[in-house]
């Protein structure tokens, strides 16, 4: 639907005005506005002259700086629209009108949001925004279809969002916050409309986009509220561990952050309540809700929908906790529970919290893995899990609470997490990959001061680190809290002693066991117990390669300068002026210093130099687009089909492989690394391809499939005979398909350069969009230019 037909349909919609009694409030206040209107139109000294759009801002950010804005934000808001309209200020106006959008939203004021939205669209039409790509119009489009969505006009909401979507893909750079928004309240619509697969994509596109955008994303309390919005989609999808996770990692980033007091904390801590209602730890769910509710007290107010629904939902954990037989105090600490926790019931829905259902898992059992030093030839079992994932949980149930016990001074100070070389650090480890440089491994980075202080220390402490682990049968890995036993490595057999070390912050923490575990005691009995909840599994140790090994090694302890210089040469990423240093970093070199995740950064100084990385100047980015162009040209659409003619079918099958590797690199570079990532070495490209033409927003989201097709016919176009080939048609059709695949793409990616303004040319020979592209590298520096 275009944007004067929605328009059409929203004057239809309300034409009539609104016909409900519980309306009265609104007009009153719009008969009060208008009434104030004519007596400032009549006192001319008292009419503004110009409006202060900053001054604005700056009032309404004090009134919700001192928690009034549930008496005063209204009448404010209704003042600024006066004022406003008084002076002539369109876009004042508007301003004004977004804000209002916001505020009746949190106030459950939906009816009277309705009129709110039609008058911004009838504003932004007549002040000509709607045919254009402006970022005015996009704020616009998307606070008019969340404000629609929150009123359950799903189909007028999708429609805004979708032209919002348009508009965002000329107006905003790709990460930029604002993009992030509109996935995320894209998401909740979704949602609310039982579409929870396409909730999911939405929401982590737009965490990728807010991380990549974080100087420190474990501080960042968007990140955090992307977090909690993804737990509870994907509770709604009965994905209760990721769903913890991401609850968690979100008020553990409030807390890194010293973000408690924002108002947004409320959300986190409902949205972390209501996980651990379906997981039936009910005491934790009270205590959650509890401290939520006070939050949208200070903050909001108690007559909202958002205390009336955290109030409901606090009602019904305390009634399953009672049944369970916890009693949890006024400060949240649970007394004995008598009996084993019961089911809870489907709690509500509410701006911050999505539907889910409280059923949890009984115990399930585990499996036992234990690793012991490098290089040991003593069986193990195979890892189920990831090799992230079984680094966030060697590290918070291992690592934190080492450092938080013997280093306090410089708990605040280290950086922790898995970046580097090795197939986990991309998330593509499978069970293949587990038989070399594999196990419980975490880096630690330090400042070189704090390297110089501790860094010998820190290291033998992390080596000494027990390994030993088990994994139950939801995949939560919990590691054994013992020292090793010897130099070797070895551990004691899974029986006594066996415990979890909790977090830190004694909170329920990512990726570990929360509830229903097991824990063996002194005895004969409690070995049995171990027994019987433990699995085995029989598979040869992996072993530590040379290539992982000392200067090369891709864990433990490093000065940050010297973790990316072992893998990029720079101890920090090459100035932005300095584009021939950023031309000599292969994309795989870039890709690999960037990849893996931060489980911790308290002063954000890896994270900033990790972001340095992957902040390319664009200059160099546009470069290396001309370069993939001209390959694609030279190998694709000119080498290609003159070696097959020839019957040269080794030159055609490099030539392949030259536009292959081209192609492949343009789609990475055409969707922004900051955003997507680079492309990684041979083994792992057309995985990351693949997971990034996924991608509900990926750009040029086909051609990976398309280049796997050129691949898979080359055998028969490149070598095959009269009766070779699929079906035994022989070469031909493979030749001819080959060529029209190689057509199409460079097809598509001149309709992408049109699209993103880098051409108007519809040439598609490759070669010849080189110098319009290049026409918008910004720098005179000859290396960037290949004409």
């Amino acid at each position: 639907m275009d944007e004067e037909a929605l328009l059409k349909q929203f004057a239809a919609q309300f034409a009539h005005g609104p016909d409900d009694a519980d309306d009265t409030d609104a007009a009153a206040a719009a008969q009060g506005a208008d009434s104030t209107a004519n007596q400032v139109a009549d006192d001319a000294d008292q009419s503004p002259a110009t409006f202060d759009t900053q001054q604005f801002l700056n009032g309404l950010d004090a009134i919700f700086d001192r928690h009034t804005a549930a008496t005063e934000a209204g009448p404010y808001l209704e003042q600024a629209m006066v004022d406003a309209e008084n002076a002539g200020d369109e876009a004042g106006l508007l301003t004004v009108l977004n804000e209002t959008m916001g505020f009746y939203r949190s106030q459950g004021r939906h009816k009277e949001n309705q009129w709110i939205v039609q008058r911004a669209l009838e504003l932004a039409a007549r002040m000509g925004l709607t045919t254009g790509t402006s970022e005015a119009w996009a704020t616009t489009l998307i606070n008019c279809a969340t404000a629609m969505r929150a009123a359950q006009q799903y189909d007028q909401a999708e429609d805004l969002y979708h032209q919002a979507q348009s508009v965002c893909r000329h107006s905003l750079a790709p990460t930029d916050r604002r993009l992030a928004a509109l996935h995320n309240n894209l998401s909740m619509l979704y949602s609310e409309t039982n579409r929870p697969d396409k909730a999911e994509l939405e929401l982590r596109e737009a965490l990728r986009i807010i991380e990549a955008s974080s100087v420190n994303p474990d501080a960042d309390i968007d990140v955090a509220s992307s977090h909690t919005n993804l737990a509870l989609t994907l509770l709604t999808e009965h994905k209760l561990e990721g769903a913890h996770w991401h609850a968690a990692k979100a008020l553990d980033i409030y807390r890194t952050g010293h973000l408690e007091h924002s108002v947004h904390y409320a959300s986190a801590l409902a949205g972390f309540a209501q996980v651990c209602f379906a997981e039936r730890r009910h005491a934790d769910a009270v205590t959650g809700y509890r401290h939520a509710l006070a939050v949208i007290e200070e903050c909001y107010g108690k007559d909202t929908d958002y205390w009336r629904i955290t109030a409901d939902n606090l009602r019904q954990a305390e009634e399953e906790a009672a049944k369970a037989g916890v009693t949890v105090d006024n400060a949240g600490v649970a007394g004995d529970a008598g009996t084993p926790p019961q089911s809870g019931s489907r709690l509500s829905n509410s701006p911050a919290q999505g539907k889910t259902g409280a059923n949890a898992a009984s115990s399930p059992s585990t499996v036992s893995v234990s690793t012991g030093s490098a290089g040991a030839a003593e069986a193990v079992s195979a890892c189920p899990v990831s090799g992230l994932k079984l680094a966030r949980a060697f590290w918070t149930q291992m690592g934190k609470p080492m450092i938080a016990a013997k280093y306090p001074q410089y708990a605040g100070r280290i950086a922790a997490g898995l970046v580097g070389h090795g197939s986990e650090c991309y998330g593509f480890d499978d069970a293949y990959s587990q038989d070399h440089d594999f196990g419980p491994r975490f880096c630690l980075w330090l400042t070189d001061e704090d390297y110089a202080a501790i860094g010998e220390q820190l290291e033998a402490d992390y080596e000494a680190l027990p390994r030993k682990f088990s994994v139950d049968a939801q995949g939560r890995v919990t590691f054994e809290a013992h020292a090793r036993s010897d130099a070797s490595g070895a551990f004691p057999s899974a029986g006594a002693g066996s415990t979890v070390i909790p977090d830190a912050a004694n909170a329920p923490t990512p990726g570990t066991a929360t509830h229903d575990t097991a824990t063996a005691e002194s005895g004969a009995a409690s070995s049995d117990v171990a027994e019987a909840m433990t699995t085995p599994i029989d598979a040869p140790l992996s072993p530590v390669t040379p290539r992982a090994q000392g200067a090369n090694r891709r864990d433990g302890v490093f000065r940050i300068g010297d973790f990316f210089e072992s893998i990029t040469g720079y101890r920090t990423a090459p100035a932005q002026t300095a584009p021939h240093e950023w031309l000599m970093l292969q994309e795989s070199t870039l890709a690999a210093a960037t990849n893996g995740e931060v489980f911790a950064d308290p002063t954000g100084l890896f994270s900033k130099t990790r972001q340095g990385f992957k902040n390319m100047p664009d200059d160099v980015r546009l470069a290396l687009i001309s370069k993939r162009l001209g390959m694609i040209a030279q190998a694709g659409q000119y080498n290609l089909p003159r070696s097959l003619k020839r019957g040269d079918g080794a030159a055609a099958w490099l030539s392949i492989h030259e536009f292959v590797q081209a192609t492949a690199s343009l789609v990475f570079l055409v969707n922004v690394p900051m955003v997507v990532g680079y492309m990684p070495y041979y083994k792992w490209q057309f995985a990351a391809l693949r997971k990034l033409s996924g991608s509900m927003f990926a750009l040029l989201p086909n051609v990976g499939e398309q280049l796997e097709t050129v691949m898979r016919l080359s055998s028969a176009a490149c070598y095959g005979g009269a009766g070779f080939g699929e079906g035994g048609k022989g070469a031909a059709p493979a030749i001819e398909k080959i060529n029209d695949i190689v057509e199409q793409i460079a097809v598509d990616i001149v309709k992408e350069l049109k699209r993103e303004h880098l051409t108007t040319s519809g040439e598609t020979f490759l070669e010849w969009q080189r110098p319009y592209v290049e026409d918008h590298i910004a720098s005179d520096d000859p290396v960037l230019k290949s004409l």
